[in-house]
C-alpha cells in the first residue's frame, strides 16, 4: 500500500545515479529492467552448490564449485566446436580456425584450474568423499561430447551407463550420427581438390599441403588447430590423471571404475592421428 504522497512509477535514471570517486555514474539505468545478477540468473547460479556432507566439510563447496565450472567450460567448448565444424562444412575457413583457437584458451583454462582442486589435501577430500557415490566423473555427458565430436565416436558410453536421462540420450545419439570435426576437414580437403577415400590418399593430400604452405595456408592452419585440440585434450588427460593419484592413490573411483588406472589408459588417446603421424614424414 502507497500514501498519497508516494509514487508507484519506476525510478528514472537521475534518480538512480551518483558519483563514484569524483565520476559520475549510474545504477540500474532505466529504471533497473535488467540488472547484472537477473541477467546472469545469479540467484538460481549461486544456489546450486549443495553440499552432501553432514555436518558440512569444508572443502566439499570447492569440490563442487569446480567441477560445476568445469561443466560451463564443456558447454562453452561445445558451443565453439560445433560452430566451428559447421563453418568447415561451409567452407568459412578463417571462422573455424578463430573458434578453434578460442577453444585452445578455454582448455588451457581447464588445466589450470586443476591447480585449485589441488589445494585440498586427501584428508579433506576424505571427509566426504563417501558421499559422491556413486556419482563419478566418468559420467559426465558433455565431456564424452566434445569427445565424440572430436571424433572419438564410442557407442559402447551409451550402451554401459545406465543413469542417463532420455535427453541425455538423445543428445549422446545426436553426437554420434552428426559430423565429427575430422570429417568436417575430410571435406574442406575434398572441396580444395583432394582425395580422401583412403588413409592414404589423405596422408598424401596433408604432404602436399604441408609443403604447398603457400597455396594452402588455411588449410594448413586449420589442420594445426585441429592438431592443438587434440594435444590440449592430451594434456588435460595427464593433468588430471596425476591429480587423481595425488588425491586417492589407487583406490578405486566413486562411480565404481578403476580411478586412476583408468583415466591413465585413456593417455594414448589421440583425435587426428594422421595429423601426428605427418610429423614424420615431413
Amino acid at each position: 500500500m502507497t500514501t498519497p504522497n508516494e509514487s508507484t512509477t519506476e525510478p528514472t535514471a537521475d534518480a538512480v545515479k551518483g558519483q563514484w570517486d569524483g565520476v559520475d555514474v549510474h545504477f540500474g539505468e532505466e529504471g533497473g529492467r535488467l540488472t547484472y545478477g537477473s541477467y546472469l540468473r545469479l540467484g538460481q547460479l549461486l544456489d546450486q552448490q549443495r553440499l552432501e556432507s553432514d555436518p558440512p566439510a569444508h572443502d566439499e563447496l570447492l569440490f563442487i564449485t569446480i567441477h560445476q565450472v568445469y561443466e560451463l567450460w564443456f558447454k562453452q567448448i561445445l558451443h565453439e566446436m560445433t560452430a566451428s565444424r559447421d563453418a568447415m562444412l561451409t567452407g568459412e575457413l578463417w571462422l573455424a580456425q578463430h573458434l578453434l583457437r578460442r577453444v585452445h584458451t578455454i582448455e588451457r583454462t581447464l588445466t589450470q584450474q586443476v591447480d585449485i582442486l589441488e589445494t585440498m589435501t586427501p584428508q579433506d577430500f576424505g571427509e566426504f568423499r563417501h558421499r559422491l557415490s556413486p556419482a563419478s566423473g566418468f559420467q559426465s555427458v558433455q565431456f564424452r561430447e566434445i569427445e565424440f565430436l572430436s571424433g572419438a565416436k564410442d557407442p559402447s558410453f551409451v550402451q554401459r551407463f545406465r543413469g542417463l536421462s532420455e535427453a541425455e540420450k538423445v543428445r549422446l545419439a545426436q553426437r554420434l550420427e552428426e559430423p565429427t570435426l575430422w570429417e568436417a576437414f575430410l571435406a574442406v580437403l575434398a572441396k580444395a581438390g583432394f582425395d580422401t577415400g583412403t588413409e592414404d590418399e589423405i596422408r598424401s593430400a596433408l604432404q602436399k599441403v604441408a609443403h604447398d604452405r603457400s597455396q594452402y595456408d588455411a588449410v594448413w592452419e586449420l589442420a594445426e588447430a585441429l592438431l592443438q585440440h587434440d594435444e590440449l585434450a592430451a594434456a588435460w588427460r595427464a593433468r588430471h590423471v596425476v591429480m587423481v593419484e595425488r588425491m586417492i592413490g589407487t583406490k578405486p573411483g566413486t562411480g565404481g571404475s578403476s580411478g586412476a588406472s583408468y583415466l591413465r589408459s585413456r593417455l594414448e588417446l589421440r583425435y587426428y592421428p594422421l595429423l601426428w603421424s605427418l610429423r614424420s614424414t615431413l
